[in-house]
């Protein structure tokens, strides 16, 4: 099967020393691409440079949610540098976290608006990390709200970036209302290894909505591994397992979602 990997943080410390290797791991496996996002400056700088050694990688940068008190304007202004080049070809990982709460959720908006403005003003789609506590859609409803307001899901997303989505959900979670809102605003949607754990079970219905063409399935390495991989360092090869498990959610043989993968990423980021 063809493969990508929309969403893999391997400039992480975990992969210090054995990147190389972890690259031909995912290569083998038959990834093609990789996205590699960043989360505050020095991650989205060091996304970059791994994207100049490894050129069939792409970069993304932006402030997570996690970090979004803690970078300051000068902090942001590296980000915004940052984004005007050519190699970065997504904005994020950004977006809302209401479970974990590093972050005040205050500040988590104003970070998030302020990736949503530079998505629109570099015309690449935001990441957006989306998490309520379990059982709980404040973070999702949030999203929504703060994505309508800005534009996206209308003419002002629309006259960026005509047909192509102006923001990926990542490792998408949520209800099934949830997840036909962000369709019908137009965004692409990321499936990771979290559709494998207990409280998921709705991803499988959003799985088979999402039109082909803005399907994404991800690792979100080191993070999130999948049923059969290292529970302590996730890595891109195993977005096969994640990516059988949309084949099999769809009724799609492996050949057709891996060819529907490798034409979604290059459609979403502007690849194509």
């Amino acid at each position: 099967m063809r493969l990508i990997d929309s969403h893999g943080h391997i400039q992480a410390d975990r992969f210090v020393g054995d990147v190389e290797l972890v690259l031909g791991g995912a290569r083998l496996a038959g990834v093609e691409r990789i996205l590699v996002p960043g989360w505050d400056p020095d991650s989205s700088a060091a996304a970059l440079e791994l994207v100049g050694r490894y050129p069939w990688l792409d970069a993304a940068v932006g402030v997570h949610p996690h970090d979004a008190a803690t970078v300051d304007e000068a902090g942001w202004a590296g980000i915004v540098a940052l984004a005007a080049d050519a190699q970065v070809r997504a904005i994020g990982e950004t977006g809302l976290d209401s479970d974990r709460g590093f972050s005040p959720f205050a500040d988590q908006l104003v970070n998030l608006r302020r990736n949503l403005a530079l998505a629109l003003a570099t015309g690449k789609p935001a990441i957006l990390h989306c998490r309520s506590k379990p059982g709980e859609r404040d973070a999702q409803d949030a999203l929504v709200a703060e994505l309508r307001a800005i534009g996206f899901g209308g003419a002002a997303a629309q006259t960026v970036f005509g047909d192509r989505p102006p923001a990926i959900i990542h490792s998408f979670s949520g209800p099934l209302d949830y997840g036909q809102t962000v369709i019908e605003m137009g965004l692409a949607i990321s499936f990771s290894g979290l559709v494998f754990r207990a409280g998921e079970e709705g991803s499988a219905a959003v799985a088979r909505l999402v039109p082909r063409e803005r399907l994404l399935v991800e690792t979100d390495a080191p993070f999130l591994s999948p049923p059969g991989a290292p529970r302590k360092r996730n890595e891109p090869e195993w977005v096969r397992v994640t990516a059988a498990w949309l084949a099999e959610q769809r009724g799609d043989s492996a050949d057709v979602l891996g060819e529907g993968l490798v034409a979604a990423y290059d459609f979403v980021l502007g690849r194509s």
